[in-house]
């Protein structure tokens, strides 16, 4: 059995590689369909297509993002493969992470009932001389050699920000 993991945007693609590339995750390449997450929000999507029709075994689907709200659509075709599907919520936004990485918490705190978490980044994050920009470079820059921080945010987000709903899991449940 392969693992589908599909990633609602490019920013939870690059942190899904960077856990994979540094084997802090609970499965690795090995495990994956076609070695590698993909950026898709539905089956159909046409960079999922030939790994799809060239894999004829089991699968289970990982979706992670932060809106995870639009059903899954399984075509007739594939049905028999799918054995489970799970979703993984980096609700309210993966900033959060960044937040937390940065220890600035509290200062989100008094102003979140205002400002979404990306607002507060990219008026208050830094790496180097570069403000946050929401690019998939900033994530990579900043989380790619500080791994241990990246994994210690989520651990913390995990710890402190209640439950989601049921049917989702947090990205710390796929962390070794």
């Amino acid at each position: 059995m392969k693992i589908l993991v599909m990633c609602e945007g490019p920013n939870e693609l690059k942190i899904i590689n960077l856990l994979l590339d540094s084997e802090k995750l609970k499965f690795s390449r090995d495990d994956l369909l076609d070695m590698r997450p993909f950026h898709a929000r539905q089956l159909f999507s046409p960079q999922l297509k030939p790994a799809l029709n060239a894999y004829h075994g089991e699968l289970e689907i990982y979706r992670v993002g932060d809106k995870l709200s639009d059903a899954l659509k399984i075509p007739k075709d594939l049905s028999p493969a799918v054995k489970s599907q799970r979703k993984f919520c980096t609700k309210p936004e993966l900033e959060m992470l960044l937040i937390i990485a940065e220890n600035k918490t509290s200062q989100f705190d008094k102003v979140k009932s205002k400002q979404r978490p990306k607002t507060f980044c990219k008026q208050n994050v830094t790496f180097g001389r570069k403000k946050y920009d929401n690019s998939t470079a900033f994530y990579e820059e900043y989380f790619k050699g500080k791994i241990d921080l990246l994994v210690s945010a989520i651990t913390e987000y995990h710890r402190t920000h209640g439950k989601h709903k049921p049917d989702e899991g947090y990205l710390f449940d796929l962390l070794k």
